[in-house]
């Protein structure tokens, strides 16, 4: 049953009236989707800060936006590598110094189908580090600025959460058997989806309405996700699967973040909004199909503990 919230033609960024005012975070936004997003954001008058890894791309990405929006484009960017914790705690602590207000964090950045089984410095295997792990530390700091400005979180996840296992590996989360580049990154979109849906049933049960919780995908779109940390195959596959109807621009598949971080008629959240068309890889932006296993209860639960002992953080809800 296609949503039909938006219309035929499903969400589109001319929606968005003037934003002037509000601040919006964007992890991974030099490149992709979260570049795409931002610049959609600027070109109304928000302010964005991107977190990315590297400082060089970064100063490029903001030159880049400047140049088309103009100068007065307020965006800047806070050093972050996800795959750190000790960054990802630097860069909180520097943004909690320098922006005022968050209306809303979208967890944007990810690293996929990484072919060989790596660790990052705190242990963890490299797509759960990077796309769970770091964002749930970096939404723990965070929160209580996000909640000052009735904000939202947003969490990027993927289609991929339905491959795989379907369910969070507690026996062996690093994968010292079996790793397998689509399976550990299935995992990793999971964990994400899960942290998502457990962060609003701890709000609702807190009795918290000072923060929205939305989870989104991009569907299949022309990104440098894969072509930056796929194996050769895979990417060789992704740039032929590019040239087909079923991928669609990096603009368009930034459309559901930037809807779930400004749409004010999104009032369900719980839900996974994204492209509804063929396969939902591409179509009209509205609410999608979501699949039972992204909150079962127990092992969402079990993750928060899990996580909150890995990256050292309590939440405080």
């Amino acid at each position: 049953m296609a949503d039909t919230t938006f219309g035929p033609k499903g969400w589109t960024p001319e929606r968005l009236g003037d934003l002037s005012g509000k601040t919006y975070l964007i992890t991974g936004a030099n490149s992709g989707a979260g570049f795409q997003a931002a610049r959609t954001l600027l070109k109304i008058g928000a302010k964005v800060v991107m977190l990315n890894r590297s400082t060089e791309k970064s100063k490029a990405a903001i030159g880049e936006l400047k140049q088309e929006i103009g100068e007065a484009a307020d965006v800047s960017f806070v050093r972050l590598d996800l795959a750190v914790l000790d960054s990802v705690r630097e860069a909180a602590a520097e943004v909690l110094t320098t922006v005022p207000r968050i209306d809303a964090l979208i967890n944007n950045a990810a690293i996929a189908q990484v072919p060989t089984r790596k660790l990052t410095v705190d242990g963890f295997e490299s797509q759960l580090g990077t796309n769970h792990f770091g964002h749930f530390l970096l939404n723990g700091l965070l929160f209580e600025r996000i909640a000052e400005s009735k904000g939202r979180i947003v969490i990027v996840a993927s289609l991929g959460y339905n491959m795989g296992l379907r369910t969070i590996n507690f026996d062996d989360m690093n994968w010292e058997e079996g790793y397998g580049a689509n399976t550990a990154y299935s995992q990793s979109k999971l964990a994400q989806m899960m942290f998502g849906y457990e962060l609003q049933d701890r709000l609702a049960a807190a009795g918290r309405n000072d923060v929205e919780v939305f989870v989104c995908h991009p569907g299949s779109s022309a990104t440098s996700l894969i072509s930056t940390s796929g194996s050769r195959t895979m990417r060789f596959i992704w740039w032929l699967m590019t040239k087909t109807p079923m991928v669609q621009t990096a603009e368009q598949g930034s459309y559901p973040e930037v809807m779930c971080a400004t749409e004010k008629a999104l009032t369900e959240q719980r839900a996974l909004y994204g492209p509804t068309g063929t396969r939902e890889f591409v179509g009209p932006v509205g609410k999608g199909t979501l699949n039972a296993h992204a909150y079962d209860k127990a092992v969402m639960a079990r993750l928060w503990d899990v996580s909150e002992k890995a990256v050292g953080f309590e939440w405080s809800l």
